[in-house]
């Protein structure tokens, strides 16, 4: 049989992706979240882009400023009751919303005040809580990255937040969300830190990763530590990634939260993974055991079945930077494809992106998870 040259391709499109909203104008997202009911949250960081709202929902098709306006008006980098940078929101199993803030725009070092976790009750769009982490649990290196939820430990559950600085020390930092007590884990471990070349060479779309903050500098290797975080879905282990790392990592939890364990006690919980096939900066659990990986690297996100099986879920030219993941009740994943890598500081001072992003979703007949 004679095949065609649309069957010797070898980057058409695997699995089903499909477009949630296209963003044509704006900055770029990074995260989403998607609640029990189906509302849909975006943020944005202020990385450069002009942000009019950092945290803000997807409603009739247009992006509104979440939970309001005032919300979303930062009097400084400091500003304790208002979003200044926010990297990711996340749903909880108690369909609240918890936004993750950076405090730190363009990275620049945190002041106390500005690197905390909002929640906002989503039945009446309010917050109702709000824990500012002091200078012990956010150094001005810290860059809050990512968050899990388990509500089931302690009084009224914990978080677990990956500081994926690139410069500084990289770290698990753990909240206790009654009390709104933290602590770091995994202090400068070294499966929270970016494997950089001669071990490692990102490539993206065919040319290295590399980054280049100011013009005149002389590019350099991608540092940034522990990024991606997920939960298993019986709560006993955080799986953990560089985003400058084909590695990804597992900890006890039960060791994250005993704070009579040292460091080399918790450290010695941890389990290299092994090589997922890919970097990137985003990782997700299913309630059926599976995780999921976006892999930047490849346009693509992997899955690894409980196992230990490793799959592409989908591979789409669309997928310009698989950023953050989020499983819905909708039986969906859904993911940001923001071009990340095509800004100005990765590419040679040019700012390369073109819109639309895209906010996309991929059926994976599973649900997330729910630890409460």
């Amino acid at each position: 049989m004679t095949q065609s040259t649309e069957d010797l391709q070898t980057d058409r499109p695997t699995g089903e992706l499909e477009v949630v909203h296209a963003f044509t104008d704006g900055p770029m997202p990074t995260g989403v979240s998607v609640s029990h009911t189906g509302r849909v949250f975006v943020n944005f960081p202020k990385w450069g882009d002009d942000v009019p709202a950092t945290v803000a929902e997807i409603r009739d098709g247009q992006v509104v400023a979440f939970p309001d306006e005032a919300w979303n008006s930062p009097a400084g980098d400091d500003d304790r009751e208002a979003f200044v940078s926010v990297q990711s929101i996340v749903v909880d199993p108690a369909d609240r919303l918890w936004v993750l803030d950076t405090g730190s725009p363009l990275f620049q070092p945190t002041q106390v005040g500005g690197p905390k976790l909002v929640c906002i009750d989503l039945g009446t769009d309010t917050v109702v809580q709000t824990i500012v982490f002091p200078r012990e649990s956010a150094l001005e290196t810290t860059y809050l990255n990512d968050v899990r939820f388990d509500l089931r430990r302690g009084e009224a559950g914990v978080a677990y937040i990956t500081d994926s600085a690139d410069s500084g020390e990289n770290a698990i930092i753990v909240v206790d969300l009654a009390s709104g007590e933290s602590w770091r884990r995994l202090r400068g471990h070294p499966s929270t830190k970016a494997v950089t070349p001669p071990e490692l060479l990102l490539m993206v779309e065919g040319r290295p990763f590399l980054e280049q903050p100011e013009p005149d500098a002389e590019p350099q290797p991608v540092a940034m530590g522990a990024d991606g975080i997920a939960i298993s879905a019986d709560g006993a282990r955080l799986w953990y990634c560089p985003l400058a790392a084909r590695h990804w990592y597992s900890v006890a939890t039960d060791a994250l939260l005993d704070r009579g364990l040292d460091d080399d006690a918790v450290a010695a919980t941890v389990v290299d993974e092994g090589d997922k096939g890919c970097a990137g900066d985003g990782l997700e659990t299913d309630d059926a055991g599976n995780l999921y990986a976006t892999a930047g690297e490849q346009n693509a996100i992997l899955r690894r079945r409980p196992d230990g099986t490793m799959e592409t879920v989908v591979h789409d030219p669309r997928l310009l930077w698989p950023d953050t993941m989020s499983v819905a009740a909708d039986g969906h994943l859904y993911v940001t494809a923001n071009q990340l890598h095509r800004q100005a500081r990765y590419s040679g001072g040019v700012d390369q992106r073109r819109y639309p992003y895209l906010l996309l979703r991929t059926p994976i007949e599973a649900g997330p998870v729910r630890l409460r």
